[in-house]
């Protein structure tokens, strides 16, 4: 294949097929990654989206998902706790915003908020919007149109929810809910007036060709902030023996990615740290965003040393 004529039918407005997407992931690979880091500054120039999270409710998830060290299936002594305090995470929004984060994102363990919870949640997303000059997110899991309804009214601008994996591997990821619930989530969302962040994990033990098919799904519900975690085998879980990816593989699915999702932003998420240059070499291959401090129960990286780490790399923050 040659990528350089398929990254000039990218940049004239193509959208390749699964069939390309797999030839391309075994071409050359300095060549595969300067042509999808040239997709993106054609289509988005050096802009930059970094975000931050709060583990804003902890543990005993009710959910099967192999990889997290939440759920209540895995042998994790993870500490649980409910919803913080309001004032908790207010002053973290502002320490946040300090540190020179645009974007923060309330993140909750378990299938969904309870309708108690998004009513709590909305009050202190008003208070954030009131006291903190900061965009909110939230990752409260499979809610309804109307709970999502509630939080687009308090100030929620996006909704997180990771697709994981393909749907045909899904179901070697988690039974205990469905690929179509979580479209169905999705849908609901962008109902109510909110933006999408979706993507999934790499390294669960799935092939190429399941991370292509989710990038075309992705690509399918139009999704422009699209996180890609690599997994951090925990012990405790189901896949706390995997190997963990090598540089060079996270590196050919995230400029595959970008072929695919050629105008979306592309954040390196969970297990930035496993990489030896913290992800520099991905920011190089397609990657234009990140999720900076620590996250739900592992450490990130600190976000003064992502912000230099970002601007010398030529990007500027959004």
């Amino acid at each position: 294949m040659d990528v350089v004529y398929l990254k000039n039918k990218v940049i004239d407005g193509y959208s390749i097929n699964k069939k390309e997407a797999m030839e391309l992931y075994n071409c050359d690979y300095e060549q595969l990654r300067k042509s999808a880091n040239e997709i993106r500054k054609f289509f988005m120039e050096n802009s930059f989206d970094i975000c931050t999270i709060i583990n804003a409710k902890s543990g005993r998830c009710s959910e099967d998902c192999k990889f997290c060290s939440q759920s209540v299936y895995s042998d994790c002594n993870i500490k649980g706790y409910p919803l913080l305090n309001a004032d908790e995470i207010v002053a973290d929004a502002k320490r946040q915003r300090d540190n020179g984060i645009l974007k923060y994102s309330l993140v909750t363990s378990g299938k969904r908020l309870l309708g108690s919870e998004v009513a709590e949640v909305a009050n202190v997303v008003r208070r954030i919007k009131e006291e903190v000059n900061i965009e909110v997110c939230i990752s409260g899991g499979l809610l309804s149109f109307e709970n999502f309804k509630v939080l687009k009214e308090a100030g929620v601008t996006r909704v997180h929810n990771n697709l994981e994996t393909s749907e045909s591997y899904f179901k070697n990821v988690c039974t205990t809910h469905k690929f179509s619930e979580k479209l169905k989530a999705i849908e609901d969302a962008k109902k109510s007036g909110m933006e999408i962040c979706s993507g999934g994990i790499i390294g669960l033990g799935e092939s190429v060709k399941d991370r292509i098919e989710m990038a075309i799904e992705l690509r399918k519900l139009n999704i422009k902030s699209v996180p890609i975690n690599v997994l951090n085998p925990i012990k405790g879980t189901s896949l706390g023996e995997n190997n963990p990816l090598s540089m060079e593989e996270i590196n050919r699915t995230i400029s595959v990615f970008r072929f695919i999702l050629k105008d979306s932003f592309i954040r390196l998420a969970g297990g930035r740290t496993l990489m030896k240059d913290r992800g520099e070499s991905a920011f190089l291959s397609g990657a234009n965003a990140t999720i900076s401090g620590d996250l739900l129960t592992t450490s990130g990286i600190d976000t003064k040393t992502d912000i230099k780490l970002i601007k010398d790399l030529g990007f500027s923050l959004d």
